[in-house]
């Protein structure tokens, strides 16, 4: 089950990223923008560690607060999430 989870994990922080690459290169090119909505949802889901790679090492959204603090603070939170669950059932 936990190789599962962190088979999931790194599909979804590989979105993550992606989907934040492709937000960049919509706004390069001045076309309409990935919601950020969207961009939220995809963190949630587990992918915020991903997210705030891309955020970093693409300079994207790092402007505004609440990705800047928000996509940092979730990852942690995941990641946190993980570890419990790999001790408590392993």
């Amino acid at each position: 089950m936990f190789k599962c989870l962190l088979l999931y994990l790194m599909i979804i922080n590989l979105v993550g990223f992606c989907v934040m690459y492709a937000d960049k290169q919509k706004a390069k090119r001045g076309e309409y923008r990935i919601r950020e909505k969207t961009l939220w949802k995809v963190a949630l889901i587990g992918g915020a560690l991903g997210s705030t790679l891309g955020m970093t090492t693409l300079h994207h959204k790092n402007r505004h607060t609440n990705f800047r603090y928000g996509f940092p603070t979730l990852a942690i939170l995941e990641s946190l999430c993980v570890v419990y669950i790999s001790i408590r059932f392993s």
